[in-house]
């Protein structure tokens, strides 16, 4: 029987509850508990509002189908549902493959059974299956059926080189460089959202999607249609939560390495960029500034008076000081009773407590701990918030495992298997709500991202990733799918992470090309482990641990430096652009990276480009990811006239190029018709030509 309410529908049968609810324009959101067990977790979703009353197109006791808008589900009375857009057209279907039963009178029975004469039917395989597990949860699989030609993107972070998903298969996890954000958007102008925070996989294949829980109590789902991806991904911020708005203050330089060891350290390099004209916008006071994990506060042997650094920092040099902080806490810290007295670490099912092992035993905070959380916040805002230090790097993220077994893992919110990906946005949230900022400015760099994370202010990163071509290849269409995921801030480490030696020529070659990358993208940022490592500053506390080699951007040799330096003119005259794209994405979700078919999705040919991307609307960047590699092919969208910003050589849209890529120079290309927003830049590299 299935019972109609304003917003939403239920069917009970057997042992599962359907529910299918109107959630936001144009969108439903679908639960099935098994048990019939009801839960009102919302996890990435806001709060719905209740303004969205669903239509009702037809109705019997086996049968619904119900319209929200441009999106229209078919309930059938084989239990599958089917999801259409406006002009009738199939979005998305459940997958079912079961025989009907024939009883003797004739009739049959119906519900999850379905009577098919196109395929064989006797595989046994429902759309949505449960499989009960000892201690209540179960594991779950649902299936859909799979367009072959359909074009999937988003899904956030994983370090492939592929920018359409279909036929890849997923692990929904934390990863150090991976952020699972199980949000994608098809090519048939549709969004979906896999609202569960367990450790599960999805696959994509041609056959059928499939998306596997190991652990669960409920199969939960967002899915909304729009007329093209800017509507969904507004749609989806609408739902899920909208980034705050960058301070333009921040879309300069960000000036990182392995650590600075002392003030000293950190002023020298603030110095440095100041003599030369530089404006950074901030610099990053790294791991092991404190004595002990889980202190949060400064070593005092080497960082004395850390008051008169912030305000030197933001008062002489109008550089932010941003602060790294981990969730990790060692045992002999001096509060590390506080941790086990209010149940604040992260439990574990079996073995020995121990998660990490970096200058001590450390077990890691359990951010889905409220408690946890209010505890941590008033120690970061006396040691740092309240010396106006305003900016944060919660580094280790997901977290970061040692060895990454999550079944055996036990947080506050439940067992990780059911709920580890709350991990980093619980982290997230309780710096966005600590600062209570009414500006909406929080900006949180951060290591790993679930759905919904934009909301806290994620700045997501590629993790620590190999200082190589090979890894560099690989980040171009990764950040272009965490846009189309919905997290519009993103940035990479310039050059990698793992290793680099400043004097190794085709390293520096890989730093410029990944500079002239970064400049175009919407935090850029200097950071890595560089070679060689120094010694220790002292025999105990943070002075322990070693640094890397310096990393600024004379670091490299007088010609890098001066290529460098370009690019950052270049990124000053295009800030007013950037901070109206940080608007955009503020107000509707919209990335600032965005693939060639997100902004012109009527040229077939830009469906099949990658590696190349709009920055905004005017803008085209056509990275070079290739040791010794002088130039590039590089596709120019139709109907448009594009001006090369480098050399003003004028290309007709809706052909393909093969464009010159001297090593100080990257193809980049603006939009004829949006001329005089860019004279300035114009102007400088018309100048640098001549």
């Amino acid at each position: 029987m299935i019972k109609v309410y304003d917003t939403y529908i239920e069917k009970r049968f057997d042992s599962e509850l359907l529910r299918i609810e109107s959630w936001g324009a144009n969108s439903f959101r679908v639960q099935a508990f098994p048990n019939q067990l009801y839960s009102n977790e919302n996890y990435a979703l806001l709060d719905k509002k209740n303004d969205n009353q669903i239509e009702i197109i037809k109705h019997n006791n086996e049968e619904i189908i119900l319209k929200n808008g441009k999106l229209t589900v078919e309930l059938d009375h084989r239990d599958r549902l089917t999801f259409y857009n406006e002009k009738g057209d199939v979005l998305l279907k459940e997958y079912i493959r079961l025989r009907a039963v024939k009883h003797d009178d004739g009739a049959e029975d119906v519900g999850t059974i379905e009577i098919t004469k196109d395929f064989n039917s006797t595989l046994k395989l429902k759309s949505r299956e449960f499989k009960a597990q000892i201690g209540g949860s179960f594991e779950a699989t649902t299936r859909f059926e799979s367009e072959p030609n359909e074009k999937i993107f988003g899904m956030g972070q994983y370090q492939h080189e592929f920018l359409d998903l279909k036929n890849t298969k997923l692990e929904l996890a934390q990863r150090n460089s991976q952020m699972s954000i199980p949000f994608y958007i098809s090519s048939l102008n549709y969004g979906f959202l896999w609202n569960n925070p367990g450790i599960g996989e999805v696959t994509f294949a041609k056959n059928m999607t499939e998306w596997h829980m190991e652990s669960t109590r409920v199969i939960d789902y967002w899915i909304t249609a729009g007329d093209d991806f800017k509507e969904i991904s507004k749609n989806y911020a609408n739902a899920t939560g909208k980034v705050p708005l960058m301070p333009k203050k921040l879309l300069g330089l960000w000036q990182s390495k392995l650590r600075y060891r002392t003030p000293e350290e950190v002023i020298d390099v603030v110095k440095g960029y100041h003599q030369r004209g530089i404006q950074l916008s901030t610099i990053a006071i790294d791991y092991f500034h404190w004595p002990k994990q889980g202190e949060y506060r400064f070593d005092k042997s080497l960082w004395p008076e850390p008051q008169k650094l912030v305000e030197e920092l933001k008062n002489k040099y109008e550089v932010e000081p941003i602060i790294s902080v981990w969730p990790t806490v060692q045992t002999d810290a001096e509060n590390y009773n506080d941790y086990l007295e209010g149940g604040y670490l992260i439990n574990v099912n079996r073995g020995v407590r121990l998660t990490m092992l970096i200058q001590g035993t450390t077990v890691f905070l359990d951010t889905t701990n409220p408690g946890a959380r209010e505890y941590v916040w008033k120690r970061i805002k006396k040691n740092y918030s309240d010396l106006g230090i305003d900016y944060y790097w919660v580094d280790v993220a997901e977290p970061g495992y040692a060895v990454y077994d999550f079944d055996n893992y036990r947080y506050h919110s439940g067992q990780a298997l059911e709920t580890a990906n709350l991990y980093p946005n619980e982290f997230l949230k309780m710096i966005y709500e600590g600062k209570n900022d009414k500006n909406h400015e929080v900006v949180t760099l951060v290591r790993g991202a679930w759905a919904g994370a934009q909301k806290y202010g994620a700045l997501g990163w590629s993790g620590d990733i190999d200082s190589s071509f090979e890894a560099f290849k690989n980040q171009v269409n990764t950040g272009l799918n965490v846009g189309m995921a919905g997290l519009p801030w993103w940035t990479t480490d310039i050059g990698g992470f793992h290793g680099g030696n400043p004097k190794d020529l085709e390293f520096r070659e890989l730093l410029i090309r990944w500079f002239q990358y970064a400049t175009f993208s919407p935090i850029l940022r200097m950071h890595g482990d560089r070679l060689p490592h120094s010694g220790s500053l002292t025999d105990s506390g943070g002075g322990l641990m070693p640094t890397g080699a310096p990393n600024e951007i004379w670091s490299y040799g007088e010609e890098v430096e001066e290529i460098l330096t370009m690019y950052l003119t270049i990124r000053e005259k295009i800030k007013d652009y950037l901070y109206e794209l940080m608007i955009e994405a503020h107000n509707d979700g919209i990335p600032l990276m965005r693939a060639l078919f997100y902004e012109f999705p009527e040229d077939e040919s830009t469906w099949e480009i990658e590696n190349t991307y709009m920055l905004g609307s005017e803008l085209l960047i056509a990275p070079i990811m290739n040791f010794d590699e002088r130039k590039r092919k590089v596709y120019l969208p139709k109907n448009e006239i594009w001006i090369n910003i480098f050399d003003q050589e004028v290309y007709q849209g809706g052909s393909e190029y093969s464009i010159s890529a001297p090593i100080d120079k990257m193809p980049v290309f603006v939009k004829k018709s949006s001329l005089n927003k860019f004279k300035e830049l114009l102007n400088y590299t018309n100048h640098l030509a001549n």
